[in-house]
């Protein structure tokens, strides 16, 4: 349960990221969701880290967040895509991997 709570938490980080490009582009009634989907994630990440060690989980939840966030902005916001921002990512996530393995 403890890991689904880090995924629901990484989740909600990149929905409030989405929230956050809508609210930043001018349209002002998404800070509430701003404030829930980030709520939301904290809570679950807490929930999370009562099984997870730290470490572990905060670097796994932000590699979800800095993942997801980088894969959403290049699929639907027309970011720019490269080879180096695909490696970047891959190290983020082979990161977060190589953490759980030894922690």
């Amino acid at each position: 349960m403890h890991w689904a709570m880090l995924l629901a938490a990484g989740v909600m980080e990149i929905f409030g990221v989405i929230v956050m490009k809508r609210f930043v582009d001018g349209k002002r009634l998404y800070l509430l969701a701003i404030i829930g989907c980030f709520g939301l994630s904290f809570t679950c990440l807490s929930i999370a880290m009562q099984e997870i060690s730290m470490g572990v989980a905060y670097a796994i939840w932000t590699g979800i967040g800095a993942a997801g966030g980088v894969i959403v902005g290049v699929v639907f916001y027309k970011e720019d895509r490269s080879l180096l921002k695909f490696v970047c990512v891959c190290v983020i996530i082979a990161s977060s991997m190589g953490l759980k393995a030894i922690g």
